[in-house]
């Protein structure tokens, strides 16, 4: 029996790959060395796989940024804006794409379908002329074949290509962007060609967009696309690879029809239903890549459970045509197990990270074939038991509050309009006031005094005393700026969820349980194990001493509960919603204790809020229920004159606006500038907003240092379709990635832009 993965992690067990690209980016390391770092981990994750006796191994699943920007250099999509004049796609307009540069912005960034994975959106029209410009799939495939490692290469299936780009700037919104496949399918022919030549037997397409609610057009579109490239494909075994979702009856029918496929990879942990559309009408003679091991989560798979589920599935397609899978890449889990050293060892049990599902991906098709290794599914059996029986994993006083919320609709008494006015007569803020999102550059220094207090290296009070020290330098840099609204720049955080989750019972925490999220950036998921509940006060000492050494208004920052859960490995033996509403009432908690402590301006990040809604449109309007529900609780209970600010950050906002307006904050800010302004586009179209709104006028993921004057023209563009006294001007995100000398006069221009438009405001009335 066969075992097969769909992707593997690509940063490395310590984030080898992070640290060689930000060398890179920082002139400190050569383009030689950075390649040598990624080419030493590819052969490390090859080998791995291979030694842990995986048959099927991809190849250039592996990738500088991300893998849809691979597949646009390897079609040279390259927007004119870069400069590009042909030839192989090298660093220079590779990261210029990815993170733009001095004199042109970076191309949009967005999220990975419902993962916190973020992709570059290629952008695309008629005029554009493709070309086979990055021969990465075909050098990836020889480098593994010269370890003695026979892959399957993966691209990005040139449909799912389509649907996930959009029309560039100066290209008509309507433009039909699968009218292009004609003119990509070339470029994946001389692809394919290649890597036959170089001896591949196999070739993965992920077209993971199937699992999307795709009308009759787009469905066609796979048809015609894999009928075009059947020739091509003849002598190769091909495998279509869907993800994240079930597939429509409609959508499934497409897939097991295409010309010249050979196997059908599915997800069966959150496409559960699929499998009875396999059951009723699997293809006589296909493969099926079963993906029973969960790709997106942290969790020990149930055995017993996985190897039932394959028996059965065995009994359709035959037995030498089930071939066990992950349900989707590795990508989204934490590397190795191995490295998780202050884990207790009851919960350590409980887990199995990247490393270790590729062994239970293995152990299931060993068993399947008659080889069961009695031990480690006697081991699995006895760590999932103790998972059910645990007396850490349950709180009846939690579940007992938690179940009390579902009477009531927890909104604020006064509308939204009433308490702005109550706010502005005790906040007294200017026209178009300005703030910044929550952090500050991270410093190597500020860094260092966090790793060595978690190391006890440094006491307690030699640590407040550093960390009050950077909040002070935060203070008055922003009052230098002349910003209205202060944040105090979250010096003691690492990452907004785990810093929470560490001081919330229910959470664990590894030491480096890494995921990418985008480019270099990692974060580190809490893991939700148990009823979650807030045993004292979080932030309360930090924004009391930041509000202390000034005068304007400082923003207490927390993150919302539907990010805290989005961005954490969440126990999966209980709905969402029921762990997302014990969230919500200990942020509750913090918020009430913020205003006691004399905090006005209380900010509840939800970042992460879009990025949750479930991919099939029939599930959408539970989870916005009980997502803005779980909002709306943690700060039902403040006075109006409290002002409630949320944020929001890369995800595609418009279609889920009457959400937003229905999360009743006094403010949002919210991403804009590096997507265009497509989010003014709702406002365009006559959705009516009351709430305060700061559409962000610049990108603060580009090192790239705006101008005051395309700042004053984003500010001038959003009055145009919001009303002058809601306006707030501020970034699009928070600023901790960024450096000093890129965040001061950034800052200063946007400061400058918004005085400017005071001036012009007010010499117009």
């Amino acid at each position: 029996m066969a075992s097969h993965i769909v992707g593997y992690p690509r940063m490395g067990p310590k984030r080898e790959l992070k640290f060689a690209l930000e060398s890179f980016w920082d002139k400190k390391s050569s383009a030689e060395d950075l390649q040598k770092v990624a080419a030493d981990l590819r052969s490390s994750i090859w080998q791995q796989m291979a030694a842990a006796g995986i048959n099927y191994i991809p190849s250039n699943t592996f990738s500088y940024y991300d893998q849809v920007l691979d597949a646009t250099s390897m079609l040279g999509a390259v927007p004119p804006r870069y400069g590009w004049n042909g030839g192989e796609i090298g660093f220079d307009t590779y990261f210029s794409m990815a993170r733009g540069n001095a004199s042109v912005p970076a191309m949009e960034m967005t999220k990975w379908f419902d993962t916190n994975y973020h992709f570059i959106v290629p952008e695309l029209g008629p005029d554009v002329n493709f070309s086979y410009a990055s021969h990465k799939a075909v050098d990836e495939y020889k480098e593994a074949k010269a370890l003695g490692v026979d892959t399957i290469p993966v691209l990005i299936g040139p449909v799912s290509y389509l649907l996930l780009s959009k029309p560039a700037k100066d290209v008509e919104k309507t433009f039909f962007l699968l009218s292009l496949l004609p003119k990509i399918l070339p470029i994946y022919k001389e692809v394919i060609a290649e890597l036959k030549a170089a001896g591949a037997l196999w070739i993965q397409f992920d077209e993971p967009t199937l699992v999307l609610d795709l009308d009759s057009h787009q469905l066609q579109a796979f048809t015609a696309a894999y009928a075009e490239l059947e020739t091509t494909l003849s002598g190769l075994n091909v495998l279509i690879e869907t993800y994240f979702a079930d597939l429509t009856a409609e959508a499934y029918k497409t897939l097991t029809e295409l010309k010249g496929v050979t196997a059908y990879g599915l997800d069966l942990v959150r496409g559960t239903q699929t499998i009875e559309l396999i059951k009723s009408n699997f293809p006589k003679g296909k493969y099926l890549f079963a993906g029973v091991v969960d790709g997106r989560n942290i969790w020990a798979n149930d055995l017993a459970s996985s190897l039932s589920t394959l028996q059965a599935l065995e009994a359709v397609v035959g037995k030498d045509k089930l071939v066990v899978s992950t349900s989707c890449s590795l990508l989204h889990t934490a590397v190795d197990l191995v490295n998780e050293t202050k884990l207790d060892d009851e919960i350590k049990s409980w887990l199995a990270f990247a490393a270790q599902k590729v062994v239970e991906v293995n152990a299931l098709a060993k068993a399947l074939a008659g080889q069961k290794d009695e031990a480690f599914f006697t081991a699995n059996a006895s760590a999932q038991a103790s998972r059910k029986s645990s007396p850490r994993v349950t709180n009846e006083a939690v579940q007992k509050a938690a179940a009390a919320l579902k009477g009531s609709d927890h909104r604020r008494a006064t509308n939204v309009t009433a308490r702005l006015d109550a706010q502005q007569k005790k906040l007294n803020l200017p026209v178009l006031p300005t703030t910044t999102i929550g952090s500050f550059p991270q410093t190597l220094e500020l860094r260092r005094v966090r790793r060595e207090f978690k190391a006890n290296k440094i006491s307690e009070d030699d640590y407040v005393k550093a960390i009050k020290e950077e909040i002070k330098k935060v203070v008055d840099l922003q009052e230098e700026l002349d910003i209205d609204v202060l944040v105090h720049g979250e010096p003691e955080r690492n990452d907004m969820v785990e810093y929470f989750g560490e001081q919330l019972s229910g959470f664990a925490f590894t030491v480096n349980g890494w995921v990418q999220s985008y480019g270099s950036r990692c974060v580190k998921p809490p893991i939700i194990y148990g009823d979650v509940s807030r045993p004292k006060p979080m932030t309360v000492f930090w924004s009391s001493t930041a509000q202390s050494m000034t005068k304007r208004p400082m923003k207490g920052m927390l993150t919302g509960p539907v990010t805290i859960l989005n961005w954490s490995f969440v126990r999966n033996d209980q709905p969402r919603f029921e762990t997302c509403y014990q969230i919500a009432l200990a942020i509750k908690d913090e918020v009430e204790d913020l205003e006691k402590a004399g905090i006005n301006v209380i900010q509840i990040d939800e970042a992460a809020l879009r990025e949750g809604l479930p991919l099939r449109k029939s599930e959408h309007a539970f989870y916005q229920k009980w997502a803005v529900h779980s909002f709306r609780i943690t700060n039902c209970g403040v006075q109006d004159t409290t002002q409630i600010h949320t944020h929001m950050c890369y995800s595609n906002f418009n279609d889920i606006i009457h959400s937003i307006i229905d999360m009743d904050a006094d403010v949002i800010t919210i991403e804009n500038s590096r997507s265009d302004e497509k989010l003014l586009s709702v406002f365009r179209e006559g959705v009516k907003y009351g709430a305060g709104i700061g559409p962000g006028v610049y990108d603060i993921h580009s090192p790239r240092i705006p101008s005051t004057e395309e700042i004053a023209d984003r500010i001038n563009k959003m009055l145009a379709v919001l009303e002058t006294n809601i306006l707030w001007v501020n970034p699009d995100c928070g600023l901790k990635t960024r450096k000093y000398a890129e965040v001061k006069p950034a800052l200063s221009n946007m400061v400058a832009a918004a005085k400017l438009l005071r001036t012009q405001l007010a010499s117009a009335k």
